[in-house]
């Protein structure tokens, strides 16, 4: 067993989906984004449950968490590669007819080589560069790729045309998308007029399909919703009071929890851990608890982090180890060896939650919940 676990509130998960769908135009698509292992949730778990909830179409980063989800499926899906294909899977993404962006020449004239060896279809989502300057297919570049389609169109499908925002999770960022919107019309309309009708035209993750809600098109990609986060707290902000809402309608669907795996006395003037970051000023009772850096509570945290323990609230004090961090118990007189430590989650009326990690560490609600160890044992609640 890992010395810590996590719990999926599968109630949680279906409050969330129930609120994206009150968002979504009628016949709209939502397709759930499952990279960085279900942005730390775990890919088997979150493939089950949103499956039970009637979602079955599933966007990954690459070509190994397409082979995690298919697995993981128990009823037919779709499943889009947003990015990176491994040349080992081509041939088994050409059997089970996953879907993938093209976002360069390169990639199509590679992957139609082999389908034609095949003699098999591509299901091909062009991905149109519109001024985030990441990956997708420059307008230079558009003719030659129309012309690789139309000519090959009993080996390629073009299964949908995109693009990715910018930042719309700010307003700061409102200009620029707007341009790109632009764009993304333009491109539309350009392939319409040369006989490319893709089945499908997506734009918006969370963030944007927040912001710019009569701009859904044919299908969104939602990642950090569905997992009870906003995009921002701008969007937040933005969103409830649109609304007139006094809390938020999404359910946090992780919690995160160990236990003490020591406890001892450290003298006054003595200090704690590695280095001298944290000095005992009087006499102190220290837990350690068997979770660290390398299971992705981040070192950030070192002096800076809480837990807790039987409904109370603790700190942790010195620097945070590979496999272990310490926390002060002086104040409590009930605390013990094996006692539950909740890393996130809330008991009775006391909460940690991933937001307060980062505002402590400046990391990003994704950077902390997809940095989660893989091999952290994952569970249904």
């Amino acid at each position: 067993m890992h010395s810590s676990h996590i719990e999926i509130s599968k109630t949680a998960l279906a409050n969330n989906i129930s609120f994206i769908r009150t968002l979504l135009k009628p016949g709209v698509v939502f397709s759930s984004v499952l990279k960085s292992n279900a942005y730390g949730h775990g890919i088997d778990i979150m493939v089950k449950l949103l499956q039970e909830l009637g979602v079955n179409h599933f966007s990954v980063f690459n070509s190994f968490e397409a082979r995690q989800v298919l697995k993981a499926a128990k009823e037919p899906c779709s499943i889009l590669i947003l990015g990176e294909i491994n040349t080992a899977d081509v041939d088994w993404i050409i059997d089970n007819e996953i879907e993938f962006y093209i976002f360069n020449l390169t990639r199509l004239q590679y992957m139609l080589k082999r389908a034609r060896a095949k003699q098999a279809v591509i299901n091909i989502h062009i991905e149109v560069e519109t001024g985030m300057n990441r990956t997708g297919v420059n307008r230079k570049e558009w003719d030659k790729l129309i012309e690789l389609i139309n000519e090959n169109n009993t080996n390629i499908k073009a299964k949908g045309i995109c693009t990715h925002y910018a930042g719309a999770e700010s307003i700061s960022n409102f200009i620029r998308i707007k341009k790109q919107q632009k764009l993304f019309r333009r491109a539309i309309k350009y392939f319409n007029k040369r006989d490319i009708f893709p089945e499908k035209v997506h734009a918006s993750c969370s963030a944007a399909m927040l912001a710019f809600p009569k701009q859904q098109y044919d299908m969104v990609r939602i990642g950090i919703l569905q997992y009870g986060f906003w995009p921002s707290k701008e969007s937040f902000i933005g969103f409830i009071t649109k609304n007139k809402m006094e809390e938020s309608p999404l359910r946090r669907i992780l919690s995160w929890k160990s236990y003490i795996m020591d406890i001892k006395k450290v003298n006054k003037g003595e200090y704690v851990g590695y280095g001298n970051t944290f000095l005992a000023e009087t006499d102190m009772v220290i837990a350690s608890v068997p979770v660290g850096y390398g299971y992705g509570y981040s070192r950030s945290l070192s002096n800076l982090g809480r837990v807790i323990v039987k409904n109370q609230r603790f700190g942790v004090v010195g620097i945070v180890n590979m496999n272990m961090f310490l926390i002060d118990i002086t104040a409590a007189d009930n605390v013990l060896v094996n006692d539950e430590v909740i890393l996130i989650g809330s008991s009775e009326d006391l909460e940690i939650t991933v937001s307060s990690f980062s505002s402590i560490t400046e990391q990003l609600n994704y950077e902390l919940l997809s940095r989660l160890d893989k091999d952290i044992t994952r569970t249904i609640t």
